[in-house]
């Protein structure tokens, strides 16, 4: 499943009213992020080679229908469950692709498309990106917070009660998905715990954090940040300071030199270096472009192995 999302779209997510931003937890688009969501093949490629137990499931909220996407570790025991939340991009090759990897580590993992419904026919993020490329963006900044919250508790129910599962249920999400991990927190006292990927914390309409939601969380929550993300970065010292005088177990980490998205940049392959055309000045703009990615690159992909050890490993001692 591929989700195309054009520069021009990024410019128009990037106008999402100051009420979507705070709902949606606003993403910052660059033209990487846009050429990253429009060739995911490896990521299709990774998923289609894994021997690992694949399906879609559809998780009944009342009168809606979640679909998701389950992946089931080859373990003897009964496993912890992840929750997946996906970015602003919806659901995308590469969110399918993690909840696989997740499962490979051992555990029963599962993405809901929380814009299941929305997309023309009953469909999701797929249906709806075949519209247009404005509309995945638009679609997420529109989703009701209730229906969030409810949608994920009808995930969390369903999956800490299959056969397969310990009963345990943790949740992961990623930029948009970030800030939905921490306010799902806020919403679900049995979580075990709450990993954040460069998301922010739920804040009141007059932008300062929420106190009195984050006094609701019961789970650890864990952060994971990128040292080149002014946007959210600004928003960890009053973060950890509510936390703290909440008491409230949290445990941010800034990985220095990666860029916003650095666990799906990381998990991309390598740039290629650009073929020389025998123009000299288009072939040292190429360079210098190509020589920018690749640092970029490998710092994100440093990034993203550390960020995914220290994953693993919180995960493996709940």
């Amino acid at each position: 499943m591929k989700t195309p999302i054009s520069l021009a779209a990024a410019f128009f997510l990037c106008s999402i009213s100051a009420h979507a931003q705070e709902m949606s937890g606003h993403h910052h688009f660059t033209s990487a992020d846009s050429e990253t969501i429009e060739t995911q093949d490896w990521a299709k490629q990774r998923l289609a080679k894994s021997p690992r137990h694949q399906e879609w499931v559809k998780v009944k909220n009342g009168n809606r229908e979640v679909s998701s996407f389950v992946v089931y570790p080859e373990v003897k025991k009964k496993a912890t469950a992840v929750i997946v939340i996906h970015e602003i991009f919806g659901m995308t090759d590469w969110v399918q692709s993690l909840t696989d990897q997740l499962a490979e580590a051992g555990y029963v993992a599962i993405a809901p498309d929380l814009l299941s419904g929305k997309g023309p026919n009953g469909g999701g993020t797929a249906e709806l990106a075949a519209t247009g490329s404005n509309a995945v963006g638009k679609a997420i900044g529109d989703l009701p917070a209730d229906q969030i919250t409810a949608d994920l508790n009808a995930v969390a129910d369903y999956v800490s009660k299959l056969p397969a599962s310990n009963g345990k249920v943790v949740v992961a999400g990623f930029c948009w998905g970030g800030s939905q991990t921490f306010r799902f927190a806020t919403n679900r006292p049995t979580l075990k715990a709450a990993f954040v990927f460069y998301g922010a914390a739920p804040v009141k309409e007059d932008q300062t954090i929420d106190k009195a939601a984050l006094g609701r969380i019961q789970a650890s929550v864990y952060g994971f940040y990128a040292g080149n993300d002014a946007r959210i970065d600004a928003t960890l010292p009053a973060t950890t300071e509510a936390m703290k005088e909440l008491n409230k177990k949290y445990e941010p980490v800034t990985y220095e030199g990666a860029g916003h998205g650095f666990m799906r940049a990381g998990d991309a392959p390598e740039p290629s270096a650009p073929q020389a055309k025998g123009d000299k000045e288009a072939d040292e703009k190429a360079a210098d472009a190509y020589q920018k990615s690749l640092t970029a690159y490998k710092a994100n992909k440093k990034a993203r192995e550390e960020a995914w050890t220290r994953w693993k490993t919180i995960l493996g001692s709940l």
